[in-house]
């Protein structure tokens, strides 16, 4: 099982969990499995053909996966995956 970390402010569509436990073995199965169990997150993670939205950062280990295999990479039993929110702001 990998661990698969919330950022606060996504706890709100996860009943208030900080974690989630998954066994699945690529980025994309782990994301599937947690809106399977929380639909709400769908579209807060997931495009209309079901791609993990462009703006929407997730880590393994230390990773970002666009450096990596994007949605199809391996995630090993015991690693940790986060979801990194986007942040708007900046310069105008």
């Amino acid at each position: 099982m990998s661990k698969l970390i919330i950022p606060t402010p996504l706890r709100k569509f996860t009943e208030d969990q900080s974690t989630f436990e998954s066994a699945g073995k690529t980025v994309q199965e782990i994301i599937q499995e947690l809106v399977s169990r929380y639909d709400s997150l769908k579209t807060h993670l997931l495009d209309d053909k079901g791609n993990i939205r462009s703006f929407v950062r997730i880590y393994v280990g230390e990773n970002d996966i666009q450096s990596l295999e994007r949605e199809q990479t391996p995630v090993l039993d015991h690693e940790v995956v986060s979801i990194i929110p986007a942040i708007a702001g900046g310069l105008d």
